[in-house]
């Protein structure tokens, strides 16, 4: 493929690859369809919709383009001619998805006997191209999810919850997008907006929350990855003060649920840990979420994730941000020091990691030290390293305010530590008490 030369007409302006159904817009100029109409979603909510190419004014509806069937004929022509070479041939575009069609499926949906078919042909009509994700979502599929979702959970079955959770997610953009503008790449209009189906009451992380604790079969964690995805993007647009009743029911499940990811070494089930992490993040400051998180033993759990995954640049950073947020109150400071390996892990990821790892690990530290330095744990910091590290800090080559923040720190303790063979003597004296 790479050596054989295609000719420039075959080729979309926007991706520069071949494309696979070119539409003509009423500019003149013929674009791939999924990428003309990425590009049209992207600027459906501004009144200066350009053509990429000669940046004439473009209508962001969909209707206008034109499907350039003799391009697409010769485009076909020419793959099959270079088959032998490993080109691809280019399949006939499949017919747009219409009213008609979704309406029977999700009429399908509510029988017991065609629902399960159903979801799979609509899983595979999201998966195929972003202009029926558009499509979906426009004609209130989300919230027929929404509603298989909470249904299953009230009558307490598990059939076809994976293929709704992974529909919702493949549409989730899509209506956010649509919901943002009246007039969208698909031609409709009204999309729908996910918070009032999922944002509004607790309903919703509920459902979730029942599905994360089923039972695991053949270590098969698929269903739960959905599901931890799609409780982070509820938690992201649900209202605050909902957030803040959360029970310690929730928390612990979250908690036990990283459990289970953390035993994975899948990509996709990685992905999932870090979901789990962002809702603890983003729930920890509300109410007394901070103590009930402490308490569904997420401290101890982070530690070991540390241990287990340490090179992992964006799980670490996600790690740190959330041990900083429990360390700041007495009970996760308790928890960080119970746990034999806490200040060891957090000076040896500082420096290794990223600037924010180094951010957040320097803040409990610090947080440890003002607020928790028993002489035992003085003598552990010294211990395990961690008061060298912040020697190390102070020369490195790093930010003047996490350079300051170690200094804090050593002074806190300077006469515990001074004598120490470990510790430059002189790092101390240039910053006297």
């Amino acid at each position: 493929m790479a050596e054989i030369e295609v000719p420039e007409l075959l080729l979309c302006p926007i991706s520069l690859e071949i494309m696979k159904d070119p539409v003509t817009t009423v500019t003149g100029i013929t674009y791939d369809r999924e990428s003309i109409e990425e590009w049209l979603q992207q600027k459906s909510n501004k009144k200066d919709c350009m053509c990429p190419v000669t940046k004439q004014p473009l209508p962001t509806d969909s209707h206008f383009l034109t499907p350039n069937h003799t391009l697409r004929r010769f485009i076909q022509a020419w793959c099959s001619a270079n088959e032998s070479n490993g080109v691809d041939r280019i399949p006939t575009p499949r017919s747009p998805l219409d009213n008609s069609q979704l309406h029977k499926l999700l009429t399908d949906l509510d029988a017991p006997r065609t629902f399960q078919t159903s979801l799979n042909k609509m899983h595979d009509l999201a998966t195929q191209s972003q202009r029926n994700r558009n499509f979906m979502a426009q004609q209130r599929v989300p919230k027929a999810m929404v509603q298989f979702i909470t249904t299953t959970f009230k009558q307490g079955k598990t059939s076809g919850v994976e293929e709704a959770l992974r529909i919702l997610r493949l549409l989730w953009r899509s209506t956010s997008s649509s919901s943002s503008s009246s007039s969208s790449p698909t031609g409709g209009g009204g999309g729908t907006n996910m918070k009032p189906l999922v944002g509004e009451t607790l309903d919703f992380i509920k459902s979730l929350t029942w599905i994360l604790q089923l039972p695991i079969i053949d270590n098969d964690l698929n269903m739960v990855n959905e599901a931890m995805q799609i409780l982070k993007l509820t938690i992201e647009i649900t209202d605050s003060t909902l957030l803040g009743s959360l029970n310690h029911e929730f928390f612990k499940q979250i908690v036990s649920t990283m459990t289970r990811l953390s035993k994975s070494s899948s990509s996709i089930h990685q992905n999932a840990l870090k979901s789990a992490l962002h809702v603890l993040i983003e729930t920890c400051p509300l109410g007394r979420n901070r103590t009930k998180i402490v308490e569904s033993g997420a401290v101890g759990e982070l530690i070991e994730l540390s241990i287990d995954k340490p090179t992992e640049k964006n799980l670490t950073e996600l790690i740190f941000k959330l041990l900083g947020q429990l360390c700041s109150c007495a009970e996760g400071r308790e928890e960080f020091l119970k746990h034999p390996a806490g200040i060891a892990v957090v000076s040896k990821r500082t420096l290794r990691v990223s600037a924010a790892t180094d951010d957040r690990a320097l803040h409990v530290l610090w947080l440890i030290s003002k607020f928790s330095a028993t002489n035992e744990v003085v003598r552990e910091m010294l211990r395990v390293g961690a008061v060298s590290k912040l020697c190390m800090v102070m020369q490195a080559d790093c930010a003047s305010y996490l350079k300051q923040k170690a200094t804090d720190i050593l002074r806190f303790h300077a006469k515990a530590w001074n004598n120490s063979p470990c510790i430059q003597v002189y790092l101390l004296t240039r910053h006297p008490r």
